[in-house]
């Protein structure tokens, strides 16, 4: 089975030495990464393949090319990042972020068509959703198990469309539990049908507000965002998190024109996690895993239920047979259990609209 990978590959050069040679940012970010975390530049060059001496190369090269330290070396506490080399390391970690999504979907559909010209037999299932922790993981596992699959990351409103208008198998779309479950859930009602549709659960999962570590700015609360030394990274218009926060501030009366940044979207939110790591926002609203993986102190607001849609009559084809049994699998539930923030207890459960919304969908729909 042919899997693609794309991955972003970052250079920097000086405009003004016409015959110089690029710096490869890449490799100098990986290499400082584990500076970071080791202390040790011998140690970090082994990690990552490379001699003490070329290391250091890189290193001279990089500060050369910049024009200031990438390490502080201290008696006894060995070597250290410099501001310079960290504001590197966020750089690439909000390039990944942002790109990331974009790239596996590109990916995805290169895969695709090489296999039309390769003439590969086999249904592949087309999976559309918003980016996410327990998404990926998913992909990742039916990788693992050899199920072929086309995973395209969109917004949950674009989603569920593309679902209804015939353009993907299963789509993605996440639901808050509780005082804005109905308003939220009628966002999709124009596509999702109780008569033809069906739900799979994939986890419940914490949002809250992400802020730097120790939470200097003391955010604590949604209206905490509209102070003047506050500045904010939303997600993209059309996601499910940009939804049910607009849904929650105008619930509280609180005007999105008074936060500084909300205009501001990005694509998952992992890239709003390493924005804010990076020093270029104080605050973001996503989940608990993002926060967690960047470093980031999390205030949590909210639960929220996170489904695939599928067409009833659909279940037991052939071509969803392999996705369907990965989602219901004790494996997979473990893998989502161990994600920050999600709870895998009842991931795989197939309902009815119905049975998951009792009080919001009525037996007619």
């Amino acid at each position: 089975m042919i899997r693609i990978s794309i991955q972003p590959h970052l250079q920097i050069r000086d405009d003004s030495d016409a015959a110089g040679a690029p710096l490869d940012v890449s490799r100098l970010v990986t290499l400082l990464g584990h500076i970071e975390s080791t202390g040790s530049i011998s140690q970090s060059a082994q990690a990552t393949g490379l001699s003490y001496r070329y290391a250091w190369g890189i290193l001279r090269d990089a500060q050369t090319l910049f024009g200031g330290a990438l390490i502080d070396k201290t008696r006894g506490r060995g070597s250290a990042l410099s501001p310079l080399a960290q504001q590197l390391v966020w750089a690439s970690k909000r390039i990944a972020a942002r790109l990331s999504p974009t790239l596996e979907s590109l990916a995805s559909e290169l895969e695709i068509e090489l296999k039309k010209l390769a003439d590969q037999p086999g249904t592949t299932l087309r999976l559309h959703a918003s980016h996410g922790f327990a998404v990926a993981a998913l992909h990742d596992f039916l990788d693992a198990h050899r199920v072929r699959h086309d995973l395209k990351y969109c917004g949950s409103l674009e989603a569920v469309a593309a679902l209804a208008q015939g353009a993907c198998d299963i789509a993605g779309f996440h639901v808050p539990i509780g005082e804005f479950e109905r308003d939220m859930l009628a966002s999709f009602a124009t596509w999702i049908r109780p008569q033809t549709h069906c739900l799979i659960q994939l986890a419940v999962r914490s949002q809250g507000i992400f802020v730097r570590p120790g939470n200097p700015k003391q955010v604590t609360t949604l209206q905490d965002l509209c102070r003047a030394d506050v500045r904010f990274v939303n997600r993209q218009t059309g996601s499910g998190t940009r939804l049910l926060l607009d849904l929650m501030l105008k619930a509280r009366g609180i005007d999105s024109g008074r936060i500084e940044g909300y205009s501001n979207g990005e694509f998952t939110h992992a890239a709003v996690a390493a924005y804010i790591g990076s020093g270029m926002a104080d605050a973001g609203f996503g989940v608990e895993t993002a926060a967690r993986r960047f470093g980031l102190d999390f205030v949590p607001v909210l639960k929220e239920r996170y489904f695939f849609v599928i067409e009833r009559e659909r279940l037991q084809s052939p071509a969803l047979a392999g996705a369907v049994a990965a989602l219901r699998s004790a494996g997979f539930r473990q893998v989502v259990d161990a994600l920050p923030g999600y709870d895998g207890s009842l991931t795989g459960t197939v309902l009815t609209l119905e049975e998951a919304f009792p009080e919001r969908v009525g037996p007619s729909g």
